[in-house]
């Protein structure tokens, strides 16, 4: 499989406890809860949603990059219910260099119970072994503690600090880079 086929049809993914499938329009109060709850967007970038409208236009983004083929973005379930728990995507893609960008956001309510582990797993996988990936890269705010120990238990590799980055909250933030490659997730 390549990228191209990735976006031909939307790539579900099952794990032992989880369905990883594709968001949709039924999906924006769970979407809302998760993207508006203020310490799950402590280091995500964004503010948090103040309103469905808010989280209809992020549904809208994410349909038209899917549609654009810029990105691919999971909802995450638990296998059995449909009500979406978190989020994870790769984006980014260059196709020359093969190579992605990846992000995840979980529910506070499901933190502690290795649920992102498991999802990032099986995105890892599918990256490299579906769409053949060489490398893969997440680009974190290095104050936080979960997503760094996630991407250190997962096999990245701390690779640098690209210093005052990016504007957010009023003040310059620093960008920390992690990256996976092929060879050290299939040895992992």
């Amino acid at each position: 499989m390549t990228i191209d086929a990735a976006f031909t049809h939307f790539p579900s993914l099952t794990t032992n406890r989880l369905q990883l499938r594709q968001i949709q329009p039924s999906d924006i109060e769970a979407l809302f809860a998760l993207f508006s709850d203020e310490e799950t967007m402590r280091f995500y970038g964004d503010d948090p949603q103040r309103s469905l409208d808010e989280t209809s236009q992020m549904l809208e983004q994410v349909q038209t990059g899917y549609s654009k083929r810029k990105h691919i973005r999971w909802g995450i379930t638990l296998k059995g219910k449909d009500q979406i728990i978190g989020s994870c995507s790769l984006y980014n893609f260059d196709t020359h260099s093969h190579h992605a960008e990846t992000g995840y956001i979980l529910n506070r309510s499901f933190w502690g119970q290795g649920i992102m582990t498991e999802a990032m797993s099986a995105i890892l996988t599918y990256g490299f072994a579906e769409l053949e990936l060489h490398r893969i890269e997440a680009v974190i705010d290095i104050a936080n503690q979960r997503s760094k120990g996630l991407l250190l238990k997962l096999g990245f590799t701390y690779e640098g600090n690209l210093r005052q980055r990016y504007f957010f909250r009023d003040q310059f933030e620093d960008a920390h880079y992690f990256g996976l490659l092929k060879h050290e997730w299939h040895k992992g």
